[in-house]
């Protein structure tokens, strides 16, 4: 099942993903990479400070054998120069104790950057679990990491053969020099080995970086359904967030009709198309749409305006042209200027007829929506 399950984890890790891994410490890790530093660290200090740490220490043991009778014969006395001894040791030791402080420090950062998470400190059975252990050592990592280890142990005994042929004569000219020279010229030999030595894990490192990269990426890829599930937990579930929007076009849609009384004109489709105008003479610069709709709210529309005896005019080229390409609450563009003031003009005189009579308006003929207008809008 476990198997099935990694199968399935087909989806790259998605930001929330790889941030709540952070979080929890769960980043990319090379202990390559960190002992690799160190070693190479620790070959520079020796380079550069090794005839310094190595005449100190050399003084401190002069100092450390040579014992007076007083000293010798009392305890007080003793306690107090190891105590010496051990802090001149220390201090001796201290630019390379805080160097590879720093660089310990810095190298887990080199692949990830910093991180800090208290997490990774709570128990888990699991890590000390023997059955797991088992389990780990057997598995594909175990394997790859016992390579691993073979590689750098055949790297790195090679590379210790060739450096003990190159400076063979060197090491058998050391017992002739004087003392002096002797320790400059061994820490000289012992710094250029050990880096040379060191420096063939870079082979390794280089190996191991984008190994540990695509494994920790491997580890967090998810399923799909872990996706959809966070989407529905940061974007909102689909369903809930379309009952939202019909209870927002359900407001929007009565507040649309709560307009529909006070409009000027309806100009319908005659059926599949309503939309309201208004206009009045002072405060606005052009009719507005104060409602629009299609089949069935098209016919709310028609039937509202009728019971508040709103002028119902069918022009179907103008009513679908309105409904295409203006908006509720906005003003008519030019285009339209010429076909609704014809519109206005005839439920002017229609409204003048119903109250004081007199001849009945002609029907309006064909008006002038211009041909681009037919068309939907992009």
């Amino acid at each position: 099942m476990a198997d099935d399950n990694h199968a399935e984890r087909t989806e790259p890790a998605s930001p929330k993903r790889l941030e709540q891994a952070r979080e929890e410490g769960r980043v990319a890790r090379s202990h390559e990479l960190s002992t690799f530093a160190m070693l190479m660290a620790g070959g520079g200090g020796l380079w550069l400070l090794g005839s310094s740490v190595i005449g100190r220490l050399r003084l401190l043991l002069h100092d450390g054998l040579t014992l007076d009778a007083r000293a010798a014969f009392d305890p007080a006395q003793m306690l107090v120069r190891l105590n010496d001894q051990f802090c001149a040791a220390l201090w001796a030791l201290a630019p390379l104790l805080i160097l590879w402080f720093l660089v310990a420090l810095a190298a887990p950062q080199a692949l990830s950057g910093w991180t800090f998470s208290l997490k990774s400190l709570r128990v888990d059975f699991q890590r000390v679990d023997p059955l797991a252990g088992i389990g780990r050592l057997m598995s594909w990592h175990g394997a790859g990491e016992l390579v691993k280890a073979l590689a750098k142990v055949g790297l790195v005994a090679s590379c210790a053969a060739l450096v003990m042929w190159h400076y063979r004569d060197s090491l058998q000219k050391l017992a002739l020099l004087p003392l002096e020279t002797g320790i400059a010229e061994t820490a000289r030999i012992v710094a250029m080995s050990f880096l040379t030595m060191a420096g063939t894990l870079a082979i390794v490192v280089g190996a191991d970086l984008p190994f540990q990269l695509w494994r920790h990426a491997d580890s967090l890829k998810m399923t799909r359904e872990e996706v959809r599930q966070e989407m529905k937990e940061s974007e909102g579930d689909p369903q809930i967030k379309a009952a939202i929007r019909s209870q927002q076009r359900a407001l929007a849609r009565g507040r649309m009709m709560e307009e529909v009384p006070k409009a000027s004109v309806i100009v319908v489709n005659p059926t599949h198309y309503a939309v309201a105008l208004r206009y009045e003479g002072t405060g606005m610069s052009a009719p507005r749409v104060v409602a629009k709709g299609a089949n069935l709210v098209a016919a709310a529309i028609r039937r509202l305006g009728e019971e508040h005896r709103v002028p119902v005019l069918e022009a179907p080229p103008l009513a679908r042209a309105l409904y295409r390409h203006v908006d509720i609450g906005a003003e008519i563009p030019a285009q339209f200027y010429t076909a609704v003031a014809e519109v206005l003009a005839y439920v002017f005189q229609l409204h003048r007829y119903r109250e004081h009579g007199g001849a009945q308006p002609p029907r309006l003929g064909a008006l002038d929506v211009p041909d681009d207008l037919h068309h939907e809008r992009e």
